[in-house]
């Protein structure tokens, strides 16, 4: 396994890159970069153009190249993405080779997909598969907010539905061409999901652990895998751990953002290694830290709403409403006060570009985020808000600086209340009862779901004054994402790629993690 070229990285299941951007940033004592994505492959076709722009990006990082104007002339608007592409072949087309657009599990797909997979690692001995596969088959069979919607469809059987069973993709490519490390991950409701009365996540390790007696593999090589917690040492890896040993909380790791989700490191059982462990960080980034440098933005009304573009109108009214005349809490009344006295109309809703002067952000990440040949701000547009919903960020947002803690149903004036029939139904059994969400400066956001891509309600961003739900930019921030990453598509399906990415930042200290699992297996060579 000695290589003292990057180690090939195949991600499946990529979404818009989040996994990849990790294990491709990360940089070694020499400034070498250990990993390389050799390749990359997304069904969606939005997030496969997010994909290759950033792969396009990252060819002349590798080089150690400048970034090219015209990749920014492209964030700017200035020029098209064919341009672009045309006036730097060579990276354009190495993009092309490094990102497909494919569907795991179609048949047609599979066999462009083993062709694709050959090219990069080769074929045939053990050593040339010294190399990497990661990512997370899609979720949504697993989560709790899917389950609970599937509870209601009286047709509904999990044994029927194949998103169950989509990690059987990622396990046939295990089996067939046997990388050296895998890194799996999902979301946190896989450990409670069961189809009929089996855990799925039982069913899971086990597979993973011997994935040619589970795939008809065609390949002589019959290893197994030996699986590891990320976050606690343990020898024999899974036969040592519980379930929820395999949860990475984020906020542990420095991320901005209280994430939860379920990674498996996966080991080939003839490699020696390191216990895979991450190294918790002192001190939690609070939300502010990475939102605090961005441009302040208004947001607006919705255009079902807005005859008279009566903003500012609809913020000066809350004074006139019921609910703030009799709201008891004198100090929430107050903040709404001065919050209505200092809106101010004036400034901008944001865009897919908007220009300003170099930004200061604060954080510890300021060099990873920030990116001056932007010359400004990149998928940063304010959402437009039915009037009421203003009124119901206003409060919350005002609620959330005074109590330090987000508002729930309980704490809403009852004429604020949505007259939706669940609300009145989460109020009487107690549960759901944070449909509106305030990310508070002070602390770690909550998790950025593909949620935001239907509503804001549970990402209100925390200045009053701004009256709204945050931006693409201020999720993908709390995601740690760069700057100059650049989400493709219309403002839904920016939000939907973000809220479904693995934070870059905790992917490049897992790879950090990875690359030591191959420098012990080189020494002991």
């Amino acid at each position: 396994m000695k290589n003292r070229q990057s180690i090939p990285v195949i991600d499946l299941f990529a979404g818009p890159g989040g996994l990849g951007e990790g294990f491709s940033a990360l940089k070694d004592s020499e400034n070498g970069y250990p990993f390389k994505i050799a390749l990359s492959i997304e069904k969606d076709p939005v997030a496969h153009k997010t994909l290759e722009l950033r792969s396009f990006f990252r060819q002349f990082r590798y080089k150690n190249k400048n970034i090219p104007e015209d990749y920014y002339n492209y964030l700017q608007g200035k020029i098209v993405r064919d341009k672009l592409f045309e006036k730097n072949a060579h990276e354009a087309l190495l993009a092309r080779k490094e990102v497909k657009l494919a569907t795991l599990g179609d048949k047609n797909d599979d066999k462009k997909i083993d062709g694709w997979i050959t090219n990069v690692i080769g074929s045939g001995t053990h050593t040339a598969n010294s190399w990497v596969l990661i990512g997370g088959p899609p979720c949504q069979a697993y989560s709790l907010a899917g389950r609970s919607r599937n509870k209601g469809k009286e047709d509904y059987k999990p044994e029927d539905d194949d998103r169950h069973y989509l990690y059987k993709e990622y396990l046939r490519i295990i089996a067939e061409y046997w990388p050296a490390v895998f890194v799996m991950e999902n979301v946190k409701g896989l450990l409670s999901a069961r189809v009929k009365k089996d855990r799925i996540f039982d069913c899971i390790l086990n597979d993973l652990e011997n994935p040619s007696t589970v795939i008809g593999s065609a390949s002589k090589i019959k290893n197994k895998y030996r699986l590891f917690s990320l976050v606690r040492p343990v020898k024999n890896g899974d036969k040592d751990c519980t379930p929820q040993d395999f949860i990475v909380k984020t906020e542990d790791y420095g991320i901005p953002q209280a994430r939860h989700r379920i990674i498996i490191i996966g080991i080939r059982e003839d490699i020696a290694s390191v216990l895979p462990v991450l190294t918790k960080k002192n001190g939690r980034t609070r939300a502010w830290d990475v939102l605090s440098d961005l441009p302040e933005l208004r947001s607006g009304i919705s255009n079902r709403y807005n005859k008279d573009n009566n903003w500012l109108d609809t913020i000066k009214k809350i004074k006139k409403e019921d609910w703030y005349k009799n709201l008891s809490n004198r100090e929430v009344k107050e903040r709404i006060n001065m919050a209505i006295l200092n809106v101010n109309n004036s400034l901008s809703k944001g865009g897919n570009f908007i220009s300003t002067e170099a930004l200061n952000n604060k954080s510890k990440f300021k060099k990873w985020y920030l990116d001056n040949n932007i010359k400004g701000v990149i998928n940063h547009q304010a959402r437009t808000h039915m009037p009421s919903d203003i009124q119901r960020y206003l409060f919350c947002s005002c609620y959330s600086e005074i109590m330090n803690k987000s508002p729930l149903l309980k704490d809403f004036p009852s004429e604020l209340l949505p007259s939706h029939k669940n609300v009145k139904m989460a109020l009487k059994s107690n549960m759901f009862t944070d449909r509106f969400r305030v990310q508070r400066k002070n602390a770690p956001a909550t998790t950025i779901t593909s949620h935001i891509s239907k509503d804001g309600h549970y990402f209100i961003h925390p200045v009053p004054e701004q009256c709204r739900s945050l931006t693409v930019r201020e999720a993908a921030r709390l995601q740690t994402f760069p700057d100059n990453y650049l989400f493709e598509g219309n403002r839904t399906e920016q939000y939907k790629q973000v809220g479904n990415a693995v934070p870059p930042l905790l992917a490049m200290q897992i790879a950090k993690v990875v690359c030591k699992i191959f420098q012990q297996a080189n020494n002991t060579e």
